[in-house]
C-alpha cells in the first residue's frame, strides 16, 4: 500500500508540473495573438486558468506534507476546512464543470441560434459568466468547509444530516447534470453542422478548370472551422468525462451505502485519472485545435506554411 501512495505521489507531481507548464502556455498563447481573442477562446484561457491552478494543487498535494498534529490557533483551524478538507481543490474541479458547460452552450448558441448569439454574444456577457461560473464553483463547495472543524490538534469532519442525500446533490450537480447537458448540446451541434454541409455542398459547375476541386467559399470556410472548434471541445469534454467518472461513480456508491476501500488499487486509478485530467486539455489543443496551433507558431515567430491552417477569424466583435 505504501508503494502505491507513493507512485500516486509521483504520477500527481508529475502531472502537476505538466499541468501547470502546458495550461501556463495555453494563456500565454491565447493572451498574446490579436487573433485568439474570441468569446470562445475567452472561455478556453478560463479553462487553462482553471486546469492551471488544479495542476499547482494537485502538485502542492503531493509534495507539502500535512503536520500532525495540527498547529494550534487559526492556522489550524484554516489547515483543517480549507487544506485538509482539498475546499480549493475541489472548487476547480466544479469551476471546470460549469465552464467546460458554458463553453458548451457558447458554442450551441453559436451554431444553432446564430441571430441570438449576434445579440447575447457580447464580451460583456462572456465576463459575466465566466464570473458566475467562479462564483457559483466557490458557493457551492462551501459546504465542506463547514463539515470540517479543528479540535485538540486533529481535523474532524461533523456528522451531517442526510449525508447520502447531500452526496448525491454533489454529484448530480458537478457531474451528471453537466455531462447530460454536454451531451445533448453537442448532439445538436453535430446535426446542425451536418445540415449546414449539405446546404453549402457546392456543385459540379463550382469545380476549378485545372484542379476539378470547387475553391473555398466564405461559408465553407466558416463551416469548417466551426466543424474543428466543435471537435476540439468535444475531445475535451470527452476527456473530462472519461477522467472523472471512475472515480465520481465510486464516491456516487458510497453515498447510496455501498462499502468502498479508498486505498483499493482502483480507488487509486481513479485518483490518478482525475489528476491526469487537469494536464491533457493543452495536449488536445496542441493536436486538434489548428487555430491554436496557428497561434502558438506566431508566438513563437514561425511562418506559417501549412495549407490547412485556418486564417486569422475577424471576431473582434465576439460574435462566430
Amino acid at each position: 500500500m505504501a508503494e502505491e501512495n507513493l507512485a500516486l505521489r509521483v504520477f500527481q507531481t508529475f502531472v502537476g508540473l505538466v499541468g501547470i507548464c502546458g495550461n501556463g502556455l495555453v494563456c500565454v498563447v491565447i493572451a498574446k495573438v490579436r487573433f485568439m481573442h474570441t468569446l470562445t477562446n475567452a472561455f478556453i484561457f478560463n479553462q487553462a486558468l482553471i486546469d492551471l491552478l488544479g495542476s499547482l494543487l494537485v502538485l502542492l498535494s503531493s509534495l507539502v506534507p500535512i503536520p500532525d498534529p495540527l498547529p494550534p490557533g487559526a492556522s489550524g483551524v484554516l489547515l483543517c476546512r480549507l487544506w485538509i478538507s482539498k475546499y480549493f481543490n475541489w472548487v476547480m474541479f466544479t469551476a471546470s464543470t460549469f465552464n467546460l458547460v458554458a463553453l458548451t452552450l457558447e458554442r450551441y448558441l453559436a451554431i444553432v441560434f446564430p441571430f441570438r448569439y449576434q445579440v447575447l454574444g457580447t464580451r460583456k456577457n462572456a465576463i459575466v459568466t465566466i464570473l458566475i461560473v467562479w462564483v457559483s464553483a466557490f458557493l457551492f463547495i462551501s459546504y465542506g468547509i463547514f463539515i470540517r472543524y479543528y479540535e485538540a490538534g486533529q481535523c474532524k469532519q461533523k456528522l451531517v444530516a442526510h449525508p447520502q442525500a447531500l452526496g448525491v446533490a454533489v454529484f448530480m450537480v458537478t457531474y451528471l447534470l453537466p455531462v447530460i447537458v454536454m451531451i445533448v448540446a453537442y448532439v445538436h451541434i453535430a446535426v446542425v453542422l451536418k445540415k449546414g454541409a449539405a446546404r453549402i455542398q457546392p456543385g459540379p459547375e463550382a469545380a476549378g478548370p485545372s484542379t476539378g476541386q470547387a475553391p473555398e467559399g466564405p461559408g465553407e470556410s466558416l463551416m469548417r472551422a466551426r466543424r474543428n472548434t466543435f471537435k476540439t471541445l468535444l475531445t475535451v469534454c470527452v476527456a473530462f468525462t472519461v477522467c472523472w467518472t471512475p472515480n465520481e461513480v465510486i464516491f456516487f456508491l458510497f453515498n447510496l451505502g455501498v462499502e468502498v476501500d479508498f486505498t483499493s488499487f482502483v480507488y487509486i486509478v481513479s485518483v490518478a485519472f482525475v489528476a491526469s485530467n487537469s494536464c491533457l486539455n493543452p495536449f488536445l489543443y496542441a493536436i486538434k485545435y489548428k487555430q491554436f496551433r496557428k497561434a502558438l507558431k506566431t508566438l513563437l515567430g514561425r511562418q506559417i506554411t501549412i495549407a490547412d491552417d485556418l486564417p486569422p477569424p475577424t471576431v473582434s466583435t465576439g460574435h462566430a
